[in-house]
């Protein structure tokens, strides 16, 4: 196989960066290719492989991630190390989403449409690849794998560029992914990864327009915004998840607080946690030690009609209501009635997901339709909003953008589309 070798440049010159996403996109690009006409039933055997691969490299992925964790453990707080950190379960899931993944319809050449116009031509609306998508995240090696596992089915190169805390695991990921696509007689080089700290590497990829199809960033806002600042590339955004669970005075109070602690705790550090709680005015006496008595694990502040009612919540600041904790930390804020926690969402979700519990079926059905984010929940923990739980066999991030795909972006969001012309002759008069 013709591989351009994909090596940073020892020299620190500005032109290394260039130099090294020019030889990742070259490679992607030809596999991207290939890739696009390959048969589905080889993509899914190289998914099958590579899964295989990473059961059969657990102890490897255990010491490299090891030593990923162990090179921040001192300077990241509990809630980033556990993003970080892999174990025999986490791999397992790894291993087990692209074996669901590959069990997905082929997203390829799927008929979209097809009509006739009266000169007689046959038009048909296809599925097709993006063709070479740069995925950016931070901290969670898992993504990887994930992401490298939507691009095989979709028939999309892809290359990586994890946070520099997660190399030694990223690179072991991406040696089972590529382990996978050559026992199915695919290009290694549909999966690579930026193997270098150069944060100049970055800002190329984004710039790469004659390489990159598609820039996928998942991580903070900070990360997010970068990538909105220097992208020419196309990008599909996955902002930060200030996700708002409200209870409506119609709701459970025993349900809701434990969908609530499942959605703040069960993982603090993922997109979908909950991290503000609106609560009824007419409920809130009831709910709000029921869910304090619930929760000792969570530190949750509340504003000062919130503390009036129950002494034990901290105060919340003016922050607290656009702030992604990623911790065990949550807002509550009181609300006069449905129409005002519909105005206090709206105003301050990041357009993620955000969940009413209530048993009033048209309170549901009105904040269900007025919220405009994402994903939207009734009576369910927001940490459901996950592709493999929405069936996609894994996701590569939430796309909290109108364009193109929103919500959990899956095998089917990352295709585009043409139009098959078939004529018998025919000419424009």
């Amino acid at each position: 196989m013709d591989v351009i070798p994909a090596r940073a440049a020892s020299d620190p010159a500005s032109g290394a960066a260039a130099e090294l996403v020019r030889r990742l996109g070259d490679n992607a690009r030809h596999a991207a290719r290939r890739l696009a006409v390959s048969d589905g039933a080889a993509r899914n055997q190289a998914l099958r492989a590579a899964a295989a691969a990473l059961r059969d490299a657990v102890p490897t992925l255990l010491e490299a991630n090891a030593a990923d964790v162990a090179s921040v453990a001192d300077s990241k707080p509990e809630s980033f190390l556990d993003r970080l950190r892999l174990d025999e379960p986490r791999i397992e899931a790894m291993a087990q989403a692209l074996d669901d993944i590959a069990e997905l319809p082929d997203p390829v050449g799927r008929e979209l449409a097809r009509f006739t116009r009266p000169n007689g031509l046959e038009i048909t609306r296809v599925a097709v690849p993006i063709g070479v998508i740069a995925m950016i995240y931070e901290s969670r090696p898992n993504v990887g794998a994930d992401a490298s596992g939507l691009c095989i089915k979709s028939g999309n190169a892809i290359i990586l560029r994890g946070g520099s805390e997660s190399r030694r695991s990223t690179a072991a990921i991406v040696a089972c992914m590529q382990t996978g696509l050559r026992a199915a007689g695919l290009p290694e080089t549909a999966v690579q990864t930026v193997d270098t700290p150069d944060r100049q590497v970055v800002g190329e990829l984004l710039r790469a327009v004659d390489h990159v199809d598609l820039a996928i960033p998942r991580g903070g806002r900070s990360l997010v915004e970068l990538v909105q600042r220097e992208a020419r590339v196309p990008t599909l955004l996955h902002l930060d998840g200030n996700c708002h669970s409200y209870v409506h005075a119609g709701a459970d109070v025993a349900e809701a607080v434990a969908i609530i602690r499942n959605a703040k705790l069960r993982r603090t550090g993922v997109c979908g946690a909950t991290e503000s709680i609106v609560v009824d005015r007419a409920i809130a006496p009831a709910l709000l030690p029921a869910l304090v008595d619930a929760m000792p694990d969570c530190e949750l502040r509340g504003d000062a009609e919130a503390v009036a009612i129950e002494p034990r919540l901290a105060t919340a600041g003016a922050d607290d209501w656009d702030t992604e904790y990623l911790d065990a930390i949550a807002s509550i804020k009181i609300v006069d009635g449905l129409d005002a926690g519909i105005a206090f969402v709206a105003e301050h979700s990041s357009g993620h997901t955000d969940a009413i519990l209530t048993r009033d079926t048209a309170a549901a059905r009105r904040f269900m339709l007025a919220i405009d984010s994402a994903v939207v929940m009734h009576n369910a923990s927001t940490q459901f909003s996950d592709g493999g739980e929405f069936g996609m066999g894994a996701e590569i991030g939430i796309a909290t953008g109108k364009m193109h795909a929103r919500g959990p972006v899956g095998v089917e969001q990352l295709t585009s589309y043409k139009y098959l012309v078939q004529g018998s002759g025919q000419i424009r008069p």
